[in-house]
């Protein structure tokens, strides 16, 4: 780590993520690890756990719609 805390990827670690200079990159602390990673690799992840928790007849969209429409009808 350098003196002003910039920490180097090594390039190797940013092939494996596919990144380049001056790509954002997601950086998380887990039980007192740093994770790094792309918003594209986060996004997979999010898209991921919502497929395992909602069934896939279920649509949250139309359930929000519904919603939305039912408060606005309450006034």
């Amino acid at each position: 780590m350098a003196a002003d805390g910039r920490i180097v990827i090594p390039v190797e670690y940013r092939r494996a993520l596919g990144v380049q200079p001056g790509d954002e990159i997601m950086i998380s602390l887990e039980e007192g690890e740093v994770h790094l990673s792309t918003r594209a690799q986060a996004r997979k992840r999010a898209q991921d756990l919502v497929c395992r928790l909602v069934p896939q007849n279920r649509s949250l969209v139309d359930e929000l719609i519904r919603e939305r429409k039912a408060e606005a009808a309450r006034g």
